[in-house]
């Protein structure tokens, strides 16, 4: 029993300590993920002009001819990417040509384009993220302060390690919710689960931080571990695929040599057809069936052509991951990324991102997901309510009857009888 409680001293200053570090954080994500979780609704009514109104009974331009009509509208461009994952607006990747007099890129002052599905017609442009253009680039921004706090690799590569701790953590504040004792294992741990609203402010406060994470612990897990996979891919990759075997569909990007191939020899016409007809055999050898087309990209660096469409074995609603990749010079297939039902590691991915970017199960879900967010930033309120009124009672503690220098640094360990429930009368 007494080396249980010592464990348990442990591991509640680990909360402690992690808790505060990770407070700053989770409350950023959090308030911008509620945000993010109907940004195409606050697109639309912050940046309506980037939405095209529907042309009744006009069939939509596929994704080559939406390329062509980019390139047309800015020459200097040379375009990355045409995604389709809207019903009344395409999304193009842009990045600048190098002038051919002094070979430096052109400067373009964007790198978004955004064209109306069934004429190709530009509807704007802007500098992704650049929240100096004003309200166009609101949410954009927001997703950086979500993704990377706003600072680049640096603060991505501090948000994926934040994420780790996070994870880590769940399983820790897990444990602490666990009654010390076996016997009456149901009857002790019944109030860790329960908010006595009629109790004081910071039992109140102690209650929902105990009991918010417990019901939550699920999608807590979910959205931290999801959030190593998208800012800390080579941990999420090593521990994932590890698990579940197999090889992930990022792979191919890592083992393949870098050739720079600005000018690819297939043109954009070419590289549809060849990713529809590579597709569509491979959905006669796995038995799926092809919904709709959802992007047409070009990666330069590799010399990679991306085909890619909603399918049967897709998770997400919008957009779609089932794709393919092809040799930008030979057309040759080089790489085929299903998300389910071919590999386990790929299937758990891709319900993953799925629920991290609130892409499944329809609107109930986004609320959920908003919610969530509030939920996390009050998690980590309460928590440091909670550490800074205890220091504040150790500290009057002390006051009153200072301690011995050798026991000092025992005060900062919490005694058995703080670890214990709290009663419910």
């Amino acid at each position: 029993m007494q080396l249980n409680v010592q464990i348990r001293h442990f591991f509640v200053w680990l909360h402690r300590w992690t808790g505060l570090a990770l407070a700053g954080f989770l409350v950023i994500v959090g308030l911008t993920g509620s945000l993010l979780a109907f940004n195409t609704e606050l697109e639309r009514l912050i940046s309506p002009q980037l939405f095209a109104q529907p042309h009744p009974g006009a069939s939509r331009l596929d994704l080559a001819t939406l390329a062509e009509r980019a390139e047309a509208f800015a020459p200097q461009a040379r375009v990355e990417g045409v995604y389709d994952s809207l019903p009344d607006q395409i999304a193009v990747e842009v990045s600048p040509r190098k002038d051919p007099t002094t070979g430096e890129a052109y400067a373009l002052g964007f790198n978004q384009i955004f064209l109306d599905p069934w004429t190709g017609e530009a509807l704007g442009k802007r500098m992704r993220g650049d929240i100096s253009e004003g309200w166009i680039n609101l949410m954009p921004f927001i997703y950086r302060i979500h993704w990377e706090l706003a600072l680049g690799p640096t603060g991505m590569w501090i948000l994926g390690i934040a994420a780790i701790i996070w994870t880590l953590d769940c399983f820790n504040g897990f444990y602490l919710t666990l009654p010390i004792a076996l016997t009456a294992f149901w009857r002790r741990w019944k109030p860790s689960w329960l908010v006595k609203t009629r109790a004081g402010f910071f039992r109140v406060n102690f209650d929902l931080h105990r009991a918010g994470g417990l019901w939550l612990w699920p999608m807590l897990l979910i959205f931290a571990w999801s959030s190593v996979m998208m800012n800390v891919k080579p941990v999420y990759i090593w521990a994932t695929w590890g698990v579940f075997g197999g090889e992930s569909p990022w792979a191919v990007y890592f083992n393949s040599p870098p050739r720079l191939i600005e000018e690819p020899r297939l043109d954009w016409r070419t590289a549809q057809e060849t990713g529809e007809r590579l597709l569509a055999e491979q959905a006669a050898l796995h038995g799926f069936a092809i919904d709709h087309a959802s992007g047409l990209n070009y990666i330069a660096s590799l010399g990679f052509y991306g085909y890619s469409a909603h399918s049967s074995l897709d998770v997400a609603t919008r957009g779609g991951d089932t794709s393919v990749l092809i040799d930008s010079e030979t057309g040759a297939l080089r790489s085929v990324d299903l998300p389910t039902g071919r590999q386990s590691g790929a299937t758990v991915t891709s319900w993953l991102y799925a629920l991290h970017m609130a892409n499944v199960f329809g609107m109930p879900y986004r609320i959920f997901v908003c919610v969530l967010g509030l939920a996390i930033t009050m998690l980590s309120a309460t928590g440091v309510y909670i550490w800074w009124k205890k220091r504040c009672a150790r500290r009057a503690a002390a006051a009153r009857s200072p301690l011995p220098a050798n026991v000092e640094a025992a005060a900062t360990w919490p005694s058995p009888a703080a670890l214990a429930p709290p009663r419910l009368d």
